[in-house]
Parts: C-alpha cells; sequence; structure tokens
C-alpha cells in the first residue's frame, strides 16, 4: 500500500478538547479513526480514547496482516469499544457514562470500508466531486420526524452513540474500490459543523491532504470564532506519487509481515484496554449473529 496521511486536532473555544484520532496499519492493511468524546456527559474524553484504543488493539490482534473480513472487524470492533465503556463506568461506579460518536475506516485490497455511529463524518472524493459522505444519526439529518412526545426535540440532537445505556445504532459501507487520487477525510462536528460540503470538497480535491487538512481547520476556525468547537481531522490520498513525496508519504511495501504501526497514543487507560473483556467481545458477536439471523428470517 501507498497513501499519504495527515492529522490534526485543534481546541477550539471549549474548556477541553474531547476529540481523539489516528490511524494505524500492517502490510496489507490500514485502519483510520476519529471520535468525539460528548458534551453533557461526564469524561468524554475517555470514552474517546477507549474507543481508538480498543478497536486499533483489535485491529493489531485480527490483522495478520490483512483482516480477515472487513465488515465483520468494523461491527465487532465497534460494539467491543461500547462494551468497553460501559465497562469503564461500571468500574468507576459513574452514575451517567461517558460517550463518544465514532468514525472508523479499513483499506485494504485496494478498497476502503467505513463504520459510523453519530455525526463524526467521513467525507470520500474523486476526480474533483464529492462522491459520498455518511449521514449523521440525527432526527435532522435522516429528516425523520422525532418519537411521539418529543417533538419539540432539538432535530441536531444525536439519537445513538457509544457508551448509552442502549445498544449503539451504526451503519458499515464498502466496500468502495479506490483510485489513484481517491481522497477520505474523517472529521469531527468541528469542521463540518461550520464549512458546507461543498467547501471541504474543492479544499480537498484542490490540494495534497498535508496543505488541505490544515487549511480546512484553519478556516472552520477562523469562521466560528470565539465559540469554535473543537476541530479534528485525519485524511488521506490514495497512490498518489506526488502527494507521497510529500513527508506524510507511507509505503507499507517494504514492512514484513509482522509489523505494527500505529500513531494512536497510550495512555492511563492502557491497563483496562489491554486487558480486553473477552466476554463483552463475544457478546458483541453474539448481537451481531443474531441482527444476521433477524434480518435473514424479516427476508424469509
Amino acid at each position: 500500500m501507498k497513501f499519504s496521511v495527515f492529522q490534526i486536532s485543534r481546541r477550539g473555544g471549549r474548556e477541553k478538547n474531547e476529540d481523539r484520532m489516528g490511524y494505524c496499519y500492517t502490510r496489507e492493511s490500514g485502519l483510520f479513526v476519529l471520535a468525539d468524546g460528548m458534551g453533557g456527559h461526564p469524561e468524554g474524553e475517555v470514552a474517546a480514547q477507549i474507543a481508538l484504543q480498543t478497536i486499533s488493539a483489535l485491529f493489531q490482534r485480527e490483522a495478520k496482516p490483512l483482516l480477515e473480513n472487513v465488515q465483520d472487524f468494523l461491527s465487532s470492533a465497534l460494539l467491543a469499544a461500547h462494551h468497553q465503556i460501559l465497562r469503564y463506568a461500571s468500574e468507576k461506579g459513574m452514575l451517567d457514562t461517558p460517550r463518544t460518536t465514532l468514525v472508523a475506516a479499513v483499506v485494504q485490497a485496494g478498497a476502503a470500508s467505513w463504520i459510523h455511529c453519530g455525526d463524526s463524518r467521513l467525507y470520500m472524493v474523486r476526480g474533483g466531486e464529492l462522491l459520498t459522505r455518511t449521514r449523521d444519526h440525527s432526527y435532522l439529518e435522516l429528516r425523520n420526524a422525532p418519537p411521539p412526545g418529543l417533538d419539540r426535540i432539538n432535530r441536531n440532537v444525536l439519537f445513538t452513540c457509544l457508551g448509552s445505556p442502549t445498544k449503539p445504532i451504526y451503519d458499515v459501507t464498502g466496500p468502495v474500490y479506490l483510485e489513484q487520487g481517491d481522497r477520505i477525510l474523517l472529521c469531527s462536528d468541528g469542521l463540518w459543523g461550520t464549512l458546507s460540503d461543498e467547501e471541504i470538497a474543492t479544499q480537498l480535491c484542490q490540494q495534497t491532504v498535508s496543505h488541505a487538512v490544515p487549511d480546512l481547520v484553519e478556516q472552520a476556525l477562523r469562521k466560528a470564532g470565539e465559540g469554535s468547537d473543537n476541530v479534528t481531522v485525519v485524511a488521506l490520498e490514495w497512490e498518489t506519487p506526488d502527494a507521497f513525496e510529500s513527508t506524510q508519504g507511507v509505503s507499507t511495501d517494504s514492512i514484513s509481515d509482522d509489523v505494527f504501526a500505529s500513531t494512536i497514543q497510550a495512555g492511563p487507560l492502557d491497563g483496562l484496554v489491554d486487558d480486553l473483556d473477552d466476554d463483552a467481545i463475544e457478546r458483541s458477536i453474539a448481537e451481531i449473529n443474531e441482527a444476521i439471523r433477524r434480518s435473514a428470517a424479516r427476508k424469509a
């Protein structure tokens, strides 16, 4: 694999930055993850960090050097991260749980697949145009009416996330086969809440990611002013020779099958995440299998 990548996180007008992002890769597979810890609940930054570390640890465990099934991995990893957040809250005796959004993409065998829960987004551009982007899990984005009795609810409010007492709702997309020059951008709502889809796509198409990403982040902060949300972005550009020559170029061709590289930072949560709760992971897999069984039964 050959790709260029750039990541940045800037604190806006908030007291602290609860966003987390990073990427990791083996010889034949790459994982890109971004989480936005949710305000209004305690320790959003912890929820985001747990999500990243859990998914990264599972990727390291299963990508040998390829993931056997990318879509299954994404679903299992998201649910495992959700259970790890609940486990953390339980061990701390917390009355309210930390919560986070999540968007994650895997690039493998020349194709990209991704999963998202909440309103952290993925954009994909090709040939100067926006090819696709994720749809937020909010009533406004899905253009659905709020549930009965909640007709006055803010339609921007999310109806799902990781860490809530209920099972998260998520969407998996792909595989989408990549062409040279394709760009994939993962971002928190601090970016798209200020800049339009057209602005994001245009800037991403016109420059390499190492130039486009910091420019987009600066534009979002400047446009939002003192009340700006935190702005976090990780983006990759697929096999563009000129872009690859930049300092952010990554080539996995020369590394051995057992090498694992990661920018996802270790921290005080290592003890929790390194000792992954196998029971929680098994429950996650069982939930997926049950959902598949119910879906098959409805189609029969």
